[in-house]
């Protein structure tokens, strides 16, 4: 059991040395506790991979760590737990391992900031909370780590706090992510209506008793008050799914609620690689596999989940296609990616989301440091169009850029067992999607191809303008291009390692023949969900459609910025409104400022000049302190600083005394 709270609780540990004794230990000190406990997390993290995933125990077998009894009030019992079992595993090794390379990398990226300690804790922070998130055994547990990981990815986002767009940015992350979170927590609510608890173990086991008996058409006939609905058994599950996708939605950046993931950019780029790689954005991702005993049990809700996904891989697709800023561009291939998850998700390939979440976090993870890398050779600058020419002068961080791209875009040969990472999870959802027989199948499969061949443009297109071609920057800035430090390039070399095996090695646990011995029942699917065996049968032709979309994106790319790099300028000017669409991200962000940002600032200035000017400073207690302001002022005239005054004023208010008793005397 201390194996399991050593890893949740030793990033707390280092978040809290280099948070309360940083000046006093000194930014040196802090950033070696904090990465060398996170680096002892990671090591204890693959160790209860090994024993828990690839272990030989039982399916359906929980490893459940008590710490303390936290919340009893009513009918709400809360005991703060760790859940353990494959899924869990799997994420304490993504979490932890990218994370620790993140810390380690930073010491070398942030090197010249005199706020290390602070950046350090924050770092620690948001790695227990997205732990405490992953470890929850009930809904109130995951909603404190999902809070948590929010909080802590706001500070890191707005870290450079002098700068008004990081305070922006890390401000609409907290925003947009708190509408998300409204439903997660009406879905938490909905969990604890339908089944009197917020118990996973509860929960999973009342659930079964929803599917409808075998012969009985009437199995889901109850009629349930939610939220002052009266609904069906089956309506309510599909309400409730439906609420806690919506929070998921806000955390992975699904299409609507996706505006705040670009321009998280903000934060310093080890922060990107945190949070789109590994942790903040799968969080939907692992919440939606979490309660897939709720969502098997309901198709319209998993229909949602498609479309969503399948628009959001599509969307961010085509918005990567002209982005300039290096980071910008990565940003949206997550985006994207997060959306093959959810399709996955939502065709019942759990395992296949999963699978992809694992591998992304390895070669994404390896794009943004390698992203951080060319930033630091090239003095900051972030603009693909004031680079080029830069392998030469930082080769290893080129070949390191290069493998991720390889593994973003899924290059392997259809049938065969030769690839990178992404060619094994991103084609075994492509493939889920066409075997899915759903009546959103064609769509989903479509829009996924076609944001397969996107990827693989945008991706060539960052290569092809970063590394070759003629340097564009100054000669000054190419003049002091260098390699970045050893303490920067180990993590690449470790993240390299991972996108070229990390698909080939566990294929076969994750989708593959070994699938149920490796989750052990973590990932439930209702018998008739037969994906794991129809997407074996799909034709030869969809089998190749990732690697015919993958050689066009490349083949384009190579053509327009290699062969003939004049064409972009005249394409852009011959589809001048198809491109500045692209270029401002569909018009997303003006569209939210016109509807709620604008809209509120003009209801709360009418308030303001209706309510606060015109009743409050009028009539109410401003008013009446005003009044008492005028009194005073009027009184302070008296106060002339003259004798004879006083001794007239004194003279006067005699007279006026003797004449009243005589006066009053007098009746």
């Amino acid at each position: 059991m201390i194996l399991y709270k050593a890893i949740v609780f030793l990033p707390l540990i280092g978040a809290l040395v280099a948070g309360l004794f940083g000046r006093a230990i000194g930014a040196k000190a802090s950033e070696y506790v904090t990465t060398g406990l996170m680096l002892i997390a990671a090591a204890l993290s693959w160790v209860v991979f090994f024993q828990v995933a690839l272990g030989h125990g039982e399916a359906g077998e929980v490893i459940k760590v008590p710490v303390l009894r936290w919340i009893q009030s009513g009918g709400i019992d809360v005991e703060w737990a760790f859940r353990v079992d494959t899924l869990t595993s799997v994420m304490f090794v993504v979490v932890n391992t990218v994370s620790s390379l993140v810390h380690l990398y930073s010491i070398g990226y942030m090197h010249h900031d005199p706020h290390r300690p602070r950046f350090f804790a924050y770092l620690s922070l948001f790695t227990f909370m997205m732990l405490m998130l992953i470890t929850s055994d009930n809904l109130l547990q995951m909603f404190f780590g999902w809070e948590g990981v929010g909080l802590a990815s706001y500070l890191l986002i707005g870290f450079w706090f002098k700068k008004p767009s990081a305070n922006a940015a890390a401000m609409k992350a907290f925003v947009v992510n708190r509408v998300g979170d409204f439903g997660f927590i009406l879905g938490i609510s909905g969990v604890f209506v339908l089944f009197g608890s917020i118990n996973f173990e509860t929960i999973f086991a009342t659930a079964a008793t929803y599917l409808p008996a075998e012969g009985a058409s009437d199995a889901n006939a109850a009629v349930i008050n939610l939220f002052g609905m009266q609904l069906d058994k089956a309506h309510a599950i599909t309400g409730v799914c439906l609420l806690l996708f919506m929070g998921a939605m806000g955390k992975s950046a699904q299409f609507l609620l996706h505006t705040w993931l670009p321009d998280a950019m903000e934060g310093p780029t080890p922060v990107s690689a945190l949070i789109h790689a590994a942790t903040m954005v799968t969080a939907g991702v692992f919440l939606v596999a979490r309660m897939s005993p709720l969502f098997e049990l309901s198709h319209d809700a998993l229909t949602v989940v498609t479309i969503i996904g399948a628009i959001t891989a599509f969307f961010a697709a085509t918005v990567g296609l002209v982005q300039n800023d290096i980071k910008r561009v990565i940003a949206y291939s997550t985006c994207s990616q997060l959306g093959y998850m959810f399709v996955a998700l939502g065709v019942g390939a759990y395992g296949a989301a999963v699978f992809h979440l694992f591998t992304h976090a390895f070669f994404k993870a390896l794009l943004f440091l390698g992203a951080g890398s060319v930033i630091h050779a090239v003095d900051g600058e972030q603009d693909m169009r004031y680079m080029g020419g830069l392998r030469k002068h930082i080769p290893i961080t080129f070949w390191m850029m290069t493998i991720g791209t390889l593994a973003l875009t899924g290059v392997g040969i259809p049938g065969t067992m030769i690839g990178f990472a992404g060619f094994f999870s991103k084609d075994v959802i492509i493939e889920s999607a066409y075997a899915s027989h759903s009546a959103v199948s064609g769509f989903a499969f479509t829009l996924l191809v076609i944001a397969a061949l996107f990827t693989s443009f945008y991706s060539w297109r960052l290569a092809f303008l970063t590394f070759f071609g003629k340097p564009r920057a100054s000669h000054e800035v190419m003049h002091h291009v260098h390699e970045s430090p050893a303490v920067m390039l180990v993590p690449l070399y470790v993240l390299a390692i991972g996108a070229v095996l990390a698909g080939v090695l566990f294929e076969g646990y994750f989708f593959g023949h070994e699938y149920a011995e490796f989750w052990k029942g973590a990932l439930f699917t209702l018998p008739e969900n037969e994906i794991l065996e129809h997407f074996h049968h799909v034709p030869t032709l969809v089998k190749w459609s990732p690697f015919i979309a993958m050689a066009l994106g490349f083949v384009t790319a190579w053509y327009m910025y290699i062969k003939s790099p004049e064409t972009p300028k005249v394409l852009a000017r011959q589809h001048r409104v198809l491109y500045e669409f692209l270029l401002n991200k569909w018009y997303f962000d003006e569209l939210y400022d016109l509807l709620f940002v604008r809209s509120a600032k003009a209801l709360g200035r009418f308030f303001w000049k209706k309510g606060d000017v015109g009743v409050i400073d009028t009539y109410g207690p401003n008013g009446i302190a005003a009044r008492v302001v005028d009194v005073t002022n009027r009184v302070v005239r008296l106060q002339t600083g003259y004798l004879y005054h006083y001794a007239f004023a004194m003279l006067i208010g005699v007279a006026a005394l003797v004449t009243w008793m005589m006066l009053g005397s007098s009746f």
